[in-house]
């Protein structure tokens, strides 16, 4: 695996890589399993996924740990989702402060239970000032739902003569968004097969390169992202180019 990583171009990984953790729920039930079982044996794909973005240098990672639809899911799956975010934060803060980690989030966060709040606070208090790597959960998030936000609150400035319609731009919505304070996505990943993007990040994944696997989430180790960010650095990113043009700039 050494040599698989030393392979990766570290001046060409993608700076923000954006992640749709899936196949919780088909893990477990291969392994006759209860679904939370899956959930529980993700948290290690997340910490070797964050350990394996540490180790090459990438700077932001976004994980999609719970979608606004999410919340549709049988009341114990929630419930019990919920206590393993809780847990999950307070065992993994000794790790983000070790490796200069900084704890974001994005989406309905007042959703959340008062324990997983409080917990969430706590954990991106104590991490602010870290810079290696800045990690952030989506949680009750959907982009739909964002962007919806992002017009209602655009259109209150435009009504209160704040801000005029012919100043609305590209950079005025950005800075409307949950990511406001994030680049947008160069890579998304998606496990298990699935090939949709499933109401995540939208709008900061228009110019993104896509990558679907057919592993499991849980199943998804250090050797998998490394592989992952190997073909992303053989794909030609042309963002409206030609070919022609982006040698141009490369020269």
């Amino acid at each position: 695996m050494e040599a698989l990583k030393n392979s990766i171009l570290k001046n060409k990984v993608p700076t923000h890589i954006a992640i749709i953790m899936d196949g919780n729920g088909r893990w477990a039930k291969l392994k006759n399993k209860p679904r939370i079982f899956g959930h529980k044996n993700g948290v290690n794909s997340v910490r070797e996924t964050i350990e394996a973005c540490g180790d090459i240098g990438i700077e932001y990672l976004t994980l999609y740990a719970f979608s606004t639809e999410n919340w549709n899911r049988p009341k114990l799956e929630v419930k019990t989702l919920m206590a393993l975010l809780v847990s999950s934060l307070k065992k993994e803060l000794k790790i983000l402060q070790e490796n200069n980690i900084k704890l974001n989030t994005i989406g309905n966060i007042n959703d959340l239970p008062k324990s997983a709040q409080k917990e969430l606070k706590e954990v991106i208090e104590k991490t602010k000032n870290n810079n290696a790597l800045t990690l952030t959960l989506a949680l009750s998030y959907g982009s739909r739902d964002e962007i919806v936000n992002v017009i209602k609150n655009i259109s209150k400035k435009v009504v209160n003569n704040e801000l005029q319609i012919e100043e609305i731009d590209e950079n005025i919505i950005n800075n409307h968004l949950y990511t406001f304070s994030l680049p947008d996505v160069d890579f998304l990943i998606r496990t298990s097969g699935e090939k949709r993007i499933s109401n995540f990040l939208l709008w900061q994944i228009a110019y993104a390169e896509m990558y679907f696997t057919n592993t499991l989430w849980p199943d998804f180790k250090k050797e998998n992202l490394y592989n992952a960010v190997l073909e992303y650095q053989h794909r030609e990113r042309r963002f409206g180019k030609t070919s022609e043009q982006i040698e141009k700039i490369n020269e």
